[in-house]
């Protein structure tokens, strides 16, 4: 697990860094940051997807678990969840401040700032997150540590994440520590199976979850950038739908 605690010290050191370097940057200079985010999420999540669906075995797999997975997220209202858990405990403390909270001061030339929006650090949380989780090096490295020792993916996958972490971090604040804590589960779940059944984790899952992660990152890129709110948290059961078809498939012997 060593790989793993490394990489989620570096994301919770990125956010720290990141944070600070915030408070020098003028606001005109976050909305470019916050552009630039933007546009890499769309970046990665194509090339993610580009790569991964020419490998697939399933190729209709992704749209039936974007498609069920969404409907699922929705009916669970799990973004509006989300948003509200993040924003709980800024509503405590203006409540305990005695202080309504005051849009107006975050809006620069009649747009709202990144970090005016009520869902502006969940939007950034579940983007960072999407970063952190959804690729080889973060899916694959916890295999490899747990049945070889080897941690050298965990250890560059914990080197890109300081850099991410930080750039988040700039636009989104220090709230991005929370997604630390989560790459913290998701790795170590994989770190648990590949010691109970290294065969569970084929690189058929592999690959279908990367494709669907890759959407949900171009998503997540366009709700940055304002083209289109696609509420990517509620998106996020399409992962669970794609380990169950792969866990039917295996409990069925195919």
């Amino acid at each position: 697990m060593l790989g793993t605690i490394v990489n989620t010290a570096t994301i919770i050191a990125g956010a720290i860094v990141g944070a600070c370097l915030k408070r020098g940057i003028k606001p005109q200079y976050q909305q470019a940051l916050f552009n630039a985010m933007g546009l890499c999420s769309l970046a990665l999540g194509f090339n993610a997807f580009c790569q991964n669906m020419p490998k697939s075995q399933y190729p209709v797999l992704f749209i039936v678990s974007l498609a069920a997975g969404s409907l699922i997220g929705h009916m669970l209202k799990l973004d509006e969840r989300f948003k509200n858990l993040v924003e709980r405990p800024k509503r405590k403390r203006e409540k305990l401040s005695g202080k309504m909270p005051q849009a107006s001061n975050n809006i620069q030339d009649g747009k709202r700032s990144p970090s005016s929006e009520g869902g502006g650090l969940a939007e950034g949380l579940s983007t960072g997150i999407l970063l952190y989780c959804i690729g080889t090096f973060s899916m694959v490295g916890p295999v490899l540590s747990a049945l070889y020792g080897d941690n050298t993916y965990l250890y560059t996958n914990a080197t890109l994440d300081f850099i991410t972490s930080a750039m988040l971090a700039t636009t989104y604040g220090i709230g991005m520590v929370w997604a630390a804590p989560v790459l913290f589960c998701w790795q170590g779940m994989f770190y648990l199976i590949a010691i109970c059944s290294a065969d569970a984790i084929s690189d058929e899952l592999r690959t279908e979850l990367c494709i669907v992660g890759g959407v949900l990152i171009a998503t997540a890129g366009l709700s940055i950038l304002k083209i289109k709110d696609c509420k990517t948290i509620n998106m996020l059961p399409a992962f669970l739908i794609v380990i169950l078809f792969f866990l039917g498939k295996h409990l069925l012997g195919y």
